[in-house]
């Protein structure tokens, strides 16, 4: 069996996660929003994990890190925003190291965060967003299964600019049973 490649982040990843950051700060700048230097670093890490933390506790985050096959932090992927009730629904955003990139990290941990979703959270229905012309991202997503549903004008804010991003979407419809609350 293939060994995971995600796993819940931890207040101790701050160091690695931040160093990990720090060396991949150019390669995802197109890609991400404008950060503050003290984002880089692992006081600035420490706070982005303990918020993160404090959500997954209340049920509508759940922070995971990507790793590489020597457990080293590669990424990181988070199911953000969880409804529950009639929606059951909830999205994703990941980045992988340019590092770690090629290898199929992406689609891999995609695949075990749709796994938690539809199967150990019950969800229904998950959505990512991509930039128009992030094809890498836009590939992950459709090998696990997402289709396209539109395009969102100036949907983010990414690289200092608002920015349209392509929306997808991934509906467990194995799962339709009307007592799950």
């Amino acid at each position: 069996m293939t060994p995971p490649v995600t796993r819940l982040a931890a207040l101790d990843d701050a160091e690695e996660l931040a160093a990990c950051l720090t060396r991949n700060r150019a390669f995802l700048s197109p890609w991400e929003p404008v950060r503050a230097d003290a984002y880089f670093t692992a006081a600035g890490q420490r706070a982005v994990l303990a918020e993160s933390l404090d959500l997954y506790a209340r049920g509508v985050m759940v922070p995971l890190l990507i790793t590489d096959g020597a457990g080293r932090i590669a990424g990181r992927l988070s199911v953000n925003n969880v409804i529950l009730g009639a929606f059951r629904s909830a999205s994703l955003g990941y980045w992988v190291a340019e590092e770690a990139g090629g290898r199929g990290l992406a689609t891999a941990a995609v695949a075990e965060a749709v796994r938690l979703a539809f199967d150990d959270m019950g969800l229904h229905r998950l959505e990512a967003g991509t930039l128009l012309h992030n094809v890498a991202s836009q590939g992950v997503l459709r090998r696990n299964g997402f289709t396209p549903f539109g395009v969102a004008p100036r949907y983010l804010r990414i690289a200092g600019r608002w920015q349209d991003h392509v929306l997808f979407q991934l509906l467990n419809d194995a799962r339709e049973d009307p007592a799950v609350p």
